[in-house]
């Protein structure tokens, strides 16, 4: 079975709004990190059962 990685930005208002979804936790990682900087907003990932994985500040 192979774990699925979500991607998910914080919009103004705190609410995390669902981005994208990967396979590959490296891939995944490096998606979320260039987008937190390009955006200039909060980044996280997260598993499949919504378990925290990483928290990407801009």
């Amino acid at each position: 079975m192979t774990t699925k990685y979500i991607i998910q930005w914080q919009d103004q208002f705190g609410k995390w709004q669902r981005f994208q979804e990967m396979h590959n936790a490296a891939n995944a990682f490096r998606t979320a990190q260039q987008r937190a900087r390009s955006t200039g907003k909060r980044h996280r990932l997260v598993d499949e059962s919504g378990a925290l994985l990483d928290l990407l500040d801009p």
